[in-house]
């Protein structure tokens, strides 16, 4: 017995739909499966990194007291602090590490508190005020009318990989007379001091020494320059 020719299409179009529908299904799940593994790729990736790494701050022990004294026999002189200048290195609070070359870099979670710009700043402020050998010292402020300016270039403010592992302070300061325009005195420090040992906090507390020791020198340079050049 023959089959009808409308039961021949009707039988041939339903398989068609059946198979598409199939592969549509299929394409579905195997779409399901890439989601889900790729979910889980990326959960186990996460796990595997774990909590963020803390950064770890270090500070330096400004060389003197806060509380400040005018001796009797000091210099009428008020000295104004400029921020400090120096490559984009030190603007940043990143502790940077170097070789006897030119080579060079930053830890990523050993930090200084603040940018080795700001701490030589306020070692300089804090560290001429205690002396109390100069009428006042101050930061910086907008539209300063003092006649004395302290300004400078910060070279070197690292950690070096030697024998033994070494603070590197290199910087310049220039006093300027704002009445005449000009530099009337200079002084370029530059000191490796030893850590103890080769850790981090060794090399931040040699730092710490070599900042108070180059405030030390430049006091007493500065205090020779105006005993010599009493201002008029």
């Amino acid at each position: 017995m023959k089959t009808p020719l409308c039961s021949i299409l009707f039988s041939a179009s339903t398989s068609i739909l059946r198979k598409k529908s199939s592969r549509r299904a299929a394409t579905d799940r195997i779409r399901r499966l890439a989601g889900m593994s790729g979910i889980v790729a990326l959960a186990l990736g996460l796990a595997a990194c774990g909590s963020p790494r803390p950064a770890k701050y270090y500070q330096v022990t400004y060389p003197y007291p806060t509380k400040s004294f005018v001796a009797d026999d000091a210099f009428n002189v008020t000295l104004m602090v400029r921020p400090i200048e120096s490559s984009h290195l030190y603007l940043d609070d990143k502790i940077v590490y170097g070789f006897n070359n030119p080579e060079m870099g930053t830890y990523e979670y050993q930090r200084w508190s603040e940018p080795p710009v700001e701490i030589l700043q306020m070692a300089l402020v804090r560290g001429l005020r205690a002396t109390g050998r100069f009428r006042a010292v101050y930061s910086l402020r907008a539209d300063p009318s003092e006649r004395f300016m302290l300004g400078g270039n910060l070279y070197d403010f690292k950690e070096v990989d030697a024998n033994p592992i070494v603070a590197r302070l290199n910087y310049e300061i220039r006093l300027r007379d704002r009445k005449t325009g000009a530099v009337v005195w200079n002084h370029t420090y530059t000191h490796d001091e030893p850590a103890a040992e080769k850790s981090v906090m060794s090399f931040v507390e040699a730092m710490d020494k070599n900042v108070q020791r180059s405030i030390q020198e430049i006091a007493a340079s500065l205090e020779q320059y105006f005993r010599a050049n009493p201002p008029q």
